[in-house]
């Protein structure tokens, strides 16, 4: 003991940064106590005192209380122990904050009121089963009644949003914006009506399944790229391919009720809460987004709108 160089409480200070006040403090708690006192009274501390108090200060701004540090520090249990105990912890708390974080964010964003924020922070807290049963309720109220139809459940499983265990702020934020469409009335019906405009597509037996959408988006995409003018010749060529594909996805003759027939399926798909609704499904899924369709079908509709033979006065 003789031989080794003892520190007093201002030259620990001095080398950790901590102040003479807190070194104390953490003294007095047993953390790091005194090797031992000058003949003057003064509290003098061997050099593993400096490595003792960086731990304490460590552990402290890592989030640990003193009861635990001094059990550390005391060998009482190992760091190793203590730090995947607090990291678990801490991942509890992080998974909390980003709850509460994603549902002030919406409700900033949406200007809500408080039954809507209250609304809000249950929808955030749903269990698996409650979110699961949510969605279910919203798919069946599409399709109820076209479940005998092959291509209907890969719809479903398209359609349907999984919220990870562990997600993002994003995420949470995404699911709590899907559940507002989820519910919404009018875009139930506005979906439901696609999906039986689609069945009705696919009245003739042994043809693959139309997607008048997807003949759309595909068919207009170099044009849209383009810049090409909907309403000017130049589109006739892209007009005449879809209104072909179409035809024969269908099983029809390409005239004027078939025509009439596919604009009113655009006009139907052409909603933006559609769109959101599936990059909000990406988002929570985990997905890519960008797959929108509705430049494209404003466009193709603006397209055969030209050409439609005008009402007889």
């Amino acid at each position: 003991m003789s031989g080794e160089t003892h520190h007093t409480i201002g030259e620990l200070a001095r080398r950790t940064g901590l102040s003479v006040k807190t070194i104390r403090y953490y003294a007095d708690s047993g953390l790091v106590p005194p090797t031992d006192r000058s003949p003057a009274g003064y509290r003098r501390y061997d050099p593993g005192a400096v490595a003792r108090l960086e731990l304490v200060r460590t552990l402290r701004e890592l989030g640990l209380d003193l009861a635990t540090i001094r059990r550390v520090v005391n060998k009482e249990v190992s760091l190793h122990e203590v730090a995947a105990a607090h990291a678990e912890a801490l991942a509890v708390q992080i998974r909390v904050l980003r709850l509460r974080q994603a549902v002030l964010t919406v409700a900033a964003r949406r200007g809500a009121s408080p039954a809507e924020v209250d609304e809000l922070h249950r929808m955030a807290h749903l269990t698996t089963r409650e979110r699961g049963q949510l969605v279910a309720d919203f798919l069946g109220s599409i399709f109820d009644d076209l479940g005998d139809q092959p291509a209907y459940p890969g719809a479903i499983v398209s359609m349907t949003p999984e919220l990870p265990d562990d997600p993002t702020t994003g995420q949470i934020e995404a699911w709590l914006e899907l559940v507002g469409l989820c519910r919404d009335p009018e875009f139930r019906g506005r979906m439901r009506q696609l999906a039986r405009q689609h069945a009705a597509d696919h009245d003739v037996p042994g043809l693959p399944r139309p997607d008048a959408v997807a003949v759309v988006r595909d068919g207009v995409a170099s044009a849209l790229a383009a810049g090409l003018d909907p309403t000017g010749p130049g589109a006739d060529p892209v007009v005449a391919t879809v209104i072909g594909r179409y035809a024969d996805l269908t099983g029809r003759a390409d005239d004027a009720d078939l025509r009439q027939r596919l604009l009113a399926r655009l006009d139907a798909a052409n909603d933006p809460r559609r769109d959101r609704y599936l990059d909000l499904l990406s988002v929570v899924n985990g997905w890519p987004t960008g797959g929108g369709v509705a430049p494209a079908v404003d466009w193709f509709s603006r397209a055969l709108r030209a050409r439609m033979p005008s009402p007889a006065r």
